[in-house]
């Protein structure tokens, strides 16, 4: 809407569906609907008219609001200008491991890493079967998620080989041998 102008729900379905926004972000073409609500709830898009062309329902069409162009800019901008590195759960999880299992780390962070590997060849597989789908800064936003994925395995595999010194530090913090 803000690029194209007006459009009904299905005009933005049809469009979502052109430029391929499901291969390579996590919304869905199914979602838009429920995010038309929302915004229109909001306050960010409005209805600007009902029109029905030959045997078609009746559909809204709706445009998107002064609030809803400059909410869109911010978060165009804050999008660009933050950087989100959450927490990890792992993270903790291994600052607060159960004595009782260090000896099954090795395996776990074996398997992480097999996951990880496996997660990254599917991101990959993907990202060439759709690149012919996609823009230059598609494409792009595809690779950071694969450098994302070989950052993640790189840690993995540092961890894993000073599992043994962990596991020993583990052991003589919580006195068991």
């Amino acid at each position: 809407m803000a690029e194209r102008g007006p459009m009904h729900g299905h005009q933005l379905r049809l469009l979502a569906e052109e430029e391929h926004i499901d291969l390579w972000t996590d919304i869905t073409v199914g979602g838009l609907y429920g995010a038309i609500k929302r915004l229109a709830a909001e306050g960010l898009i409005e209805e600007l008219r009902v029109e029905r062309q030959g045997a078609y329902p009746q559909r809204q069409v709706w445009g998107i609001t002064q609030d809803g162009s400059k909410t869109l800019s911010t978060l165009r901008l804050n999008a660009l200008r933050e950087i989100v590195v959450k927490p990890d759960p792992f993270d903790l999880a291994m600052t607060r491991l159960d004595p009782d299992r260090l000896d099954d780390l090795p395996i776990v962070i074996a398997a992480r890493i097999g996951s990880l590997e496996a997660k990254l060849a599917d991101h990959d597989a993907h990202a060439q079967a759709i690149a012919s789908y996609l823009t230059l800064a598609e494409k792009l936003a595809m690779k950071h998620g694969s450098y994302r994925l070989r950052a993640e395995i790189a840690w993995h595999q540092e961890l894993a080989s000073l599992l043994p010194e962990v596991i020993a530090d583990e052991k003589a913090r919580k006195g068991t041998s």
